[in-house]
């Protein structure tokens, strides 16, 4: 099957991410959110991080004029019925993606690929949701889309191997390296990833050394060019959370028990930059504040 239309469901970080290197490669893209404000935000987002290319020289104007005019927004469902694949990536929560998921199957055509940029809910569970679990794939992008090179895709139990082909063409062509891995709770990045951001959390609760300490540790010490506690201010507190619960849930160890810390910052509603504070202070802009 040849992809031709993509749309994206989300219009937050990832999903614009998303929809911009889809447009960038050439593909028609339709952009759909809850809100119109949503929408605004989310193509601010895509204008201002193509407009960085811009700037650089990575994208001559005629190109960066043509991917924003490939972008189109919208708040209806049924305007993503002609998409060949529909990439969802609204909030990590496995109830809302199986209801989006169920409506979803219904409004789009019956060869349409759909797939998830879960990061952690595995792509068989949420398949079940439709009539097409053979179309149904894991397409998890890294943040922020538009620089990191990786895509993991991931196979659900009935996924066939026309679409799995048909995603790994579209991913290389967006200019990602595509890496296929087996369909567990967290895949492979959040499974090694997240407990060592939720042990870092651990560490602050302990009081083993502030934020700051354990962050450059890790950079100075393992040439991690991201501390773990940036980094999950940068995810935001609430999908580490999130992915936590689902690894504890999925793999039944304790070693993935979210942090008691984690919890707490979460329901106090501090979940990061996006928050304007985690275990960091941030401006409007996103940028640290001290």
């Amino acid at each position: 099957m040849e992809i031709r239309k993509i749309g994206v469901i989300g219009a937050g970080q990832m999903g614009a991410g998303i929809a911009q290197v889809a447009a960038q490669a050439g593909y028609q893209v339709v952009l759909r959110d809850l809100e119109t404000s949503f929408l605004e935000r989310g193509l601010s987002s895509i204008k201002r991080s193509i407009g960085k290319l811009l700037e650089k020289g990575k994208l001559d104007q005629s190109a960066h004029d043509a991917a924003l005019e490939r972008i189109k927004t919208t708040t209806q469902l049924a305007d993503l019925k002609d998409c060949d694949l529909i990439v969802e990536a609204i909030v990590e929560d496995e109830p809302t993606k199986l209801e989006l998921f169920r409506d979803l199957d219904q409004t789009v055509k019956p060869e349409a690929i759909l797939a998830s940029n879960t990061s952690s809910i595995p792509i068989t569970r949420l398949a079940s949701a439709t009539r097409r679990p053979e179309r149904f794939i894991g397409m998890h992008f890294m943040n922020p889309v538009p620089l990191m090179e990786l895509v993991e895709v991931i196979r659900g139990y009935l996924t066939d191997q026309a679409t799995t082909q048909a995603v790994l063409d579209a991913a290389r062509r967006m200019g990602k390296t595509p890496v296929e891995v087996n369909d567990y709770p967290g895949f492979v990045s959040n499974r090694v990833l997240l407990p060592m951001l939720n042990e870092a959390i651990q560490c602050v609760m302990e009081g083993v050394a502030t934020p700051e300490a354990i962050d450059q540790v890790m950079k100075l010490g393992m040439n991690h060019p991201m501390g773990p506690l940036t980094l999950a201010d940068f995810i935001g507190l609430d999908t580490c959370l999130s992915i936590m619960e689902v690894l504890h849930r999925g793999l039944g160890d304790d070693k993935y028990r979210p942090s008691p810390l984690l919890r707490k910052m979460v329901q106090a509603g501090l979940l990061g930059r996006k928050s304007g504070r985690g275990f960091y202070r941030y401006d409007e802009k996103g940028n640290k504040i001290g």
